[in-house]
């Protein structure tokens, strides 16, 4: 079937808000089926989540559709309201409200090789009717081969995809860190990749001058004091460049958030100023080789001394930039078991070096080789007796240390997702790049249709994912509960950094294959983001639990 006629923008618009409404009622069958299989009374019974698991699953994948959707329609709207929506952003939306309605309804990726299909739970009968929607259907007819040519050709001419935010100060932050990354980070990242070697000191102390660790930090204490919107953008085009460089302001934010949030005064005073300028860089201590996600089975122990210090003894693993850094915020055991028992230490720790990465008593430590995400290094560590002072206990108090640690997942995910974000945007512009240059029987790669496909397909679903992540920090900075909006950012923008890079690899063919080749370190890389900050399947099952226990589903 074809499209005899595309709606004006005013129309698409309409369209798209009509679609989106369909969407939501196939959604709301899905979550009555669902509740009707996991509910007990007003409550979910997680064990029968458990059970039911592909099927929640299944359901947090629909409902992070359909919140990209929305997302995307919202940046439709705000730029039509500016009069800055132009035939490429017209194009994009109505691809992906047609690509991903057809996925609801005919199956939908939870993993590599699991979909999700309407038929698994009985609902094929609301996945067409979904499908038979006036709106729907038009969508659908009109995302055709037409379409993605259109597409195609614009990128060609040199037309750009909408970023203007309405935020002239915020738009400024984008183009400034664009600059220093074509600059200081894309010219030599690969490089230092390939030698496996630390982010320069240099480029580090340019970040601090920049603003970039004290982003979301308090004035007070030498932070800009600006929100997680900002931070999604300075992260996003770090992260182009080298994940490694936008993944440096993660150590820092979930530092001084958790300082911020839970340090005493006397906490904030000592560390907060040095975290805002990068002086202080901070290293994430949680997780143990027996427990990667389950934080409720950690053992490592700290046990206080008579004059109030204390002694940590324990083992841990997938430390990020464990050697190069002067503050680790440790999560470790003062009591019983599970939750309860856990509380967060803020632990100084002397500097290391490439000879002596760790230089103090009571802490020991050995590399793990990566096949990507480079540039701080990861690290199995063992502490032995290390020794804390009394006032290393986060708050002073005991036993807070899971509850102080989820406040800071939120924000945590969404600058993950904004991350992911940038892998994706870097693996499109080294597709698009290569299929312009690349001749094959005498013409460019980009003249194929499977070819271009795969980069129409990674443009719509990279704006997708960004906009996903917006929308997260919109709702985290306005103060809002947003605990599923950023595992649904995290949870998208994830599988497409790796579509991204996959498909990217693709159009290279065997060059791609090659290490010296940028786009394959872009992959490795990629492969990383479904998994730290909480796995994808974590993610979907925190989501599909959030959105059932909200009493409706909110979208």
């Amino acid at each position: 079937m074809g499209c005899s006629a595309y709606p004006s923008l005013e129309a698409l618009v309409d369209q798209t808000a009509a679609a989106l409404d369909a969407a939501r009622s196939f959604a709301a069958d899905v979550r009555s089926r669902l509740l009707g299989n996991v509910g007990e009374g007003a409550a979910v019974n997680p064990a029968l989540l458990d059970h039911h698991q592909h099927d929640a699953h299944g359901y947090a994948w629909i409902e992070t559709t359909i919140a990209a959707l929305k997302a995307l329609m919202g940046w439709a709207v705000a730029a039509q309201e500016r009069g800055d929506f132009g035939e490429i952003d017209a194009l994009i939306l109505r691809l992906a409200f047609a690509d991903y309605l057809s996925q609801l309804a005919g199956g939908l990726a939870i993993g590599p090789n699991e979909y999700f299909r309407p038929g698994r739970m009985g609902l094929e009968a609301s996945a067409r009717r979904m499908v038979d929607d006036p709106a729907v259907c038009a969508l659908i007819a009109c995302a055709d081969a037409r379409s993605r040519a259109s597409l195609i050709a614009l990128v060609r001419a040199g037309a750009s995809v909408n970023e203007a935010s309405g935020d002239a100060a915020l738009d400024e932050i984008r183009a400034q860190f664009r600059r220093f990354t074509a600059e200081r980070i894309t010219p030599f990242a690969h490089r230092w990749h390939l030698d496996n070697a630390l982010i320069p000191d240099a480029l580090i102390a340019e970040l601090g001058a920049l603003g970039t660790f004290g982003i979301c930090v308090d004035p007070e204490y030498g932070g800009l004091g600006l929100g997680k919107l900002e931070m999604c953008v300075v992260t996003e085009e770090l992260s182009r460049g080298w994940i490694g460089a936008g993944s440096l302001g993660t150590r820092s934010e979930i530092a001084a958030e958790l300082i911020g949030l839970g340090g005493s005064k006397a906490q904030k005073a000592r560390w907060l100023s040095g975290l805002a300028s990068g002086e202080i860089l901070p290293t994430a201590v949680f997780t143990e080789p027996g427990a990667g996600s389950d934080l409720a089975s950690l053992t490592t122990r700290a046990v206080a001394a008579p004059d109030g210090s204390w002694r940590i003894s324990g083992a841990k693993t997938w430390i990020t930039h464990a050697a190069r850094t002067d503050l680790m915020t440790m999560l470790a055991r003062t009591g019983g078991e599970g939750h309860r028992g856990l509380s967060m230490f803020l632990l100084a720790k002397p500097r290391g070096s490439e000879t002596d990465p760790f230089p103090g008593p009571g802490l020991a430590g050995s590399e793990i080789a990566v096949l990507g995400y480079r540039g701080m290094r990861e690290y199995e560590l063992s502490f032995d007796g290390f020794e804390a002072s009394a006032e290393s206990l986060l708050g002073n108090v005991e036993g807070e240390g899971f509850r102080q640690l989820m406040r800071t997942f939120e924000g945590a995910r969404i600058q993950t997702a904004a991350r992911a974000v940038g892998v994706a945007w870097r693996a499109y512009e080294l597709g698009i790049d290569y299929a312009l240059a690349r001749n094959q029987f005498g013409r460019p790669l980009v003249d194929f249709p499977r070819v271009a496909d795969k980069l129409v397909a990674m443009l719509f679903e990279t704006v997708a994912a960004r906009e996903l992540a917006y929308a997260a920090a919109r709702t985290k900075d306005a103060g809002g509960r947003s605990d599923v909006e950023a595992g649904m950012a995290k949870l998208l923008a994830a599988r497409v950094a790796w579509t991204n890079a996959d498909a990217s690899l693709q159009i290279h063919g065997g060059n791609g294959y090659a290490l010296e080749t940028e786009i394959s370190r872009i992959l490795c890389d990629a492969r990383i983001l479904s998994v730290f900050e909480g796995a994808a399947e974590i993610q979907a099952h925190i989501i599909a639990r959030g959105l059932l226990e909200r009493g409706t589903a909110e979208r």
